[in-house]
């Protein structure tokens, strides 16, 4: 079904065979490495320095970012910079304060000359999809699923500060990544659909970090029998496999789908050269994809539906266990109580977004069933379409009429689903979803609260085919029905052109930003001091914890113009106490400002042998010391509430993704990790004390010994690494944040 090679490969007449690469790998010949040459400004060798072609952000993140780039000197959007409406939708929340984030949206793409899409209208990724993507092009998003390389397009997600950077005209650096090669062979059976490929996918890859930071570039003769919806279903969930990037070889079925779009001319072919060589391969058979489900709580803890159909009681109660330990024992769900006659009962399925929301996935739903319905035995079926132009389409189709008929309830284009804030099911209840992520809290409830519901992650086809059973877990593949018969792809463009405003190259400089209550500027943030203290705030030995556990998703999401009310967020749902703990430091910190040492930094000093007038050139920030921190979204946030907190740094074993390590440091955070071997047994309340920090920084220093003092009054040491960190990087963090940093070239300093 699905296999990985970890050594390079070439392609040679038309094939992968594997490459004896003594001298490296040559990925001149890949699409990716030619599309990164395309968009390279960088002149050091073994550096990019991208500029994208466009950006694209939704209203979690764009008051940030403009906030952020019109401090550090912004006049104007130097590239077509859509703002979407598609996670603050709801105004459930906080009175105005959504609405307001869409009036300052609306005012800054008239100022600065940018593209506005108002909430409702289309989800951030299917907006991209049919206005901006483009063959060779490259976009940047300030969200985790800017994936488009199903049409030639490469998208990267990253956090707020890197769309800054491009606003103000730097470059996105990286070093040159890997290419793994995905290697599709055969065709999907009927009733298999594009997140089974994806969930098989991540299931493969993402634990061994095989495909992290790299480019996933899909080619191989199974990718012509692959219709564009279920190509861009696969591509969106790359996002899962921690990889940097995707692109897809392209054909007549991408030229199909631009000249539909009324853009024949952004279409052109894209294929590895023959002898393109690539560091790892996976091969997928796509005709042995079994229908899937995820389980609680990751895409990658993938299983297949009849094996969790012959097991049930075993997988119910080794997701009981995850919760438990991932929750600390504030749940204690009670999921065998599913097994109804020896069949598992979900309550809850959900078809929505930009993973599955799309036309042909809701058709294949209404295919299976046609001549059947919903009954009312406690099951409920939702559906998300992911833009207005693909609204019109299933209405003109008769899609609309079949879905609503059979008992599904449609609603409008919203992202809520796949982060908390729509559609959350009740306690201790399962609900199966075509969408993105199942990470704890993703579905909204609130285990500190003792609530608990889970999520199984299955394509939309076994959705329908549960719904059709009435909630009873059923693989698609189990059911007979007729395929949808083909339809003539259409896309109406009227909507976008009577409600979006386009205003990219019309800057009015002249009008004014709208703010409302909520938008609050940000705090000032110090440089790095010369000696710094860390007090570890929370220490989390999960193996990964999500941006998702670091500032909770779903109704919070609504303060995310608001630094400080946000940041009371912080960690709420996984270590409740650390918001106080910080504020506890914060105190240290303006008392040692103002020449009061509290008697713990005095008995830690002389613990450590050390004169306490050092503190006086000492610096004290509260740290988060983790296994594995930052998989998931790429908002900045996860990062910014810490800082604004008062952190100084994260210590881990390793980040999970590039966009939460780079969100640490565009906001000033020391990136530390410690070596595999170094004990990890801290203990919130510990003290780390990093003498000449900042000359270690500025000499580039990869390696700081630190000194440990333990609550109980033990001491110790510990090496904290830095590598891979760049010059820029440490002038950044060395000025404290990427607003400082920005500002200094402004005034010269």
């Amino acid at each position: 079904m699905l296999q990985l090679h970890a050594g390079p490969v070439r392609l040679s007449a038309g094939r992968p065979v594997p490459l004896e690469a003594a001298g490296g790998v040559d990925r001149s010949g890949t699409i990716a490495y030619g599309i990164l040459s395309a968009h390279d400004r960088s002149a050091e060798k073994g550096k990019l320095s991208i500029r994208f072609d466009s950006l694209i952000s939704h209203d979690i993140t764009y008051v940030g970012i403009i906030q952020t780039a019109s401090a550090s000197g912004l006049t104007r959007f130097p590239v077509p910079y859509v703002l979407t409406n598609c996670h603050n939708s709801l105004c459930a929340v906080g009175g105005t304060i959504n609405a307001d984030d869409h009036a300052f949206g609306l005012s800054a793409a008239r100022r600065y000359g940018g593209v506005y899409v108002p909430a409702n209208m289309a989800v951030i990724h299917q907006y991209a999809r049919e206005e901006l993507a483009g063959c060779g092009r490259m976009v940047l998003g300030s969200d985790s699923h800017t994936r488009y390389g199903a049409l030639g397009t490469m998208g990267v997600g990253e956090g707020g500060p890197e769309l800054v950077k491009q606003l103000l005209g730097d470059g996105w650096e990286s070093a040159p990544p890997q290419v793994v090669l995905v290697w599709l062979t055969g065709t999907p059976r009927q009733g298999v659909g594009p997140h089974d490929v994806a969930i098989a996918l991540c299931t493969a890859v993402y634990k061994n970090n095989f495909v992290k930071n790299k480019v996933l570039e899909f080619a191989g003769p199974g990718v012509a029998g692959l219709p564009m919806d279920y190509r861009i279903g696969v591509d969106v969930m790359t996002t899962e496999t921690a990889c940097l990037s995707s692109v897809w070889q392209t054909d007549g079925v991408v030229e199909e789908y631009y000249a539909i779009h009324g853009r024949p001319e952004d279409y052109r072919e894209l294929r590895p050269a023959e002898g393109a060589e690539y560091d790892a391969m996976v091969e997928i058979d796509l005709s042995a994809i079994e229908p899937m489900a995820a389980l609680p709580f990751h895409p990658s803890e993938g299983v297949s539906i009849h094996e969790l159909q012959a097991n049930a009681g075993d997988w119910l109660r080794e997701i009981e266990r995850r919760a438990e330990v991932q929750f600390g024992g504030k749940v204690r769900p009670s999921l065998t109580d599913k097994l109804v006659n020896g069949r598992l009962r979900v309550e809850q399925g959900v078809i929505a977004g930009c993973s599955g929301g799309m036309f042909d996935n809701l058709a294949e739903a209404a295919a299976i069933l046609d001549g059947h319905g919903l009954d009312s035995g406690g099951f409920e079926l939702t559906l998300y379409p992911p833009s207005i132009p693909v609204e019109l389409e299933m209405l003109r189709s008769g899609l609309t009429e079949k879905l609503t008929a059979a008992g599904a309830l449609l609603k409008p284009c919203f992202c809520g689903p796949c982060f908390g804030a729509g559609d959350v099911p009740s306690h201790n209840a399962l609900s199966v979803r075509h969408t993105t992520r199942n990470f704890p809290n993703r579905e909204g409830s609130r285990p500190g609260d003792g609530q608990f519901s889970g999520v199984l992650l299955m394509d939309a086809r076994s959705i329908a085919a549960t719904a059709r059973c009435g909630g009873v877990l059923t693989a698609a593949t189990d059911l007979d029905y007729a395929p949808p018969a083909p339809v003539q792809r259409r896309y109406d463009r009227g909507p976008y052109e009577k409600r979006v405003y386009f205003g990219y190259g019309k800057a009015e400089p002249e009008a004014p930003l709208q703010f409302g209550p909520n938008i609050v500027a940000w705090p000032p943030i110090p440089a790095l001091p010369e000696h710094l203290l860390l007090s570890l705030a929370s220490v989390l030995h999960d193996p990964v914890t999500t941006t998702d556990e670091l500032i909770p998703s779903g109704e919070t999401s609504s303060y995310r113009s608001n630094p400080l009310k946000l940041a009371s967020f912080a960690l709420s749902r996984r270590d409740p106490a650390y918001v106080g703990r910080t504020a506890a430091v914060q105190k240290l910190e303006a008392d040692r400002a103002e020449g009061h040492y509290a008697p713990e930094l005095r008995a830690a000093m002389g613990a450590w042998g050390l004169d306490p007038a050092m503190l006086e050139k000492t610096g004290i920030g509260s740290a988060l010391f983790a296994e594995k921190p930052g998989d998931g979204s790429a908002r900045e946030q996860a990062a910014s509430c810490q800082r604004v907190l008062g952190g100084a740094a994260n210590i881990c074993r390793e980040y999970a993704t590039k966009r939460y390590r780079s969100n640490c440091i565009n906001w000033g955070m020391l990136p530390f990790t410690i070596a595999p071997e170094t004990p990890f047994d801290y203990e919130p309340g510990d003290l780390i004390f990093v003498p000449d920090v900042r000359k270690a920084v500025t000499s580039g220093a990869d390696r700081v010994t630190a000194k440990v003092w333990r609550q109980d009054g033990r001491t110790g040491e510990i090496a904290l690494l830095l590598p891979n960190f760049t010059p820029e990087e440490r002038e950044i963090v060395l000025k404290g944040c990427l607003m400082n940093w920005y500002k200094g070239r402004k005034d010269g300093n």
